[in-house]
């Protein structure tokens, strides 16, 4: 089992910058990949970013390229992501997750590819 826990949401302006981390608990996540995804009031939930186990591959949706950076580091078992010149459609609730393996060709996107899920934390930006 592993537990994980979202932080570092909240109100920011149009083109500013927020830095969430996702702490897990339990099991040891350095073996998996990682992934964020996100989800607005009504819409489906969206993949933003992932990556490898040991941060060696990282993949990202297209809306978020160059402004979003996803990181990890094992030792604290912990997952971020960096998100800058954020944007109104930016907003929603993000959650992070754990690949069921370690690197992935192909398949970073898809919901079904992870097995536990944090609650989220709440990113909001004002225009």
């Amino acid at each position: 089992q592993v537990q994980l826990v979202e932080s570092g949401g909240g109100l920011v302006q149009t083109g500013g910058s927020l830095r969430l981390s996702c702490a897990a608990s339990g099991r040891t996540t350095s073996n998996y990949a990682m992934g964020w995804f996100r989800q607005a009031p009504g819409k489906e939930r969206e993949f933003v970013a992932a990556i490898s186990w040991g941060g060696g591959s990282t993949f990202y949706a297209d809306s978020v390229k160059g402004r979003f950076t996803i990181s990890r580091d094992n030792a604290k078992n912990t997952l971020y992501l960096q998100m800058n010149n954020l944007k109104p459609e930016d907003a929603a609730l993000y959650c992070c997750a754990t690949d069921k393996v370690g690197v992935r060709s192909s398949g970073w996107s898809s919901v079904e590819n992870y097995d536990y899920w944090g609650q989220g934390t709440q990113v909001t930006v004002s225009s």
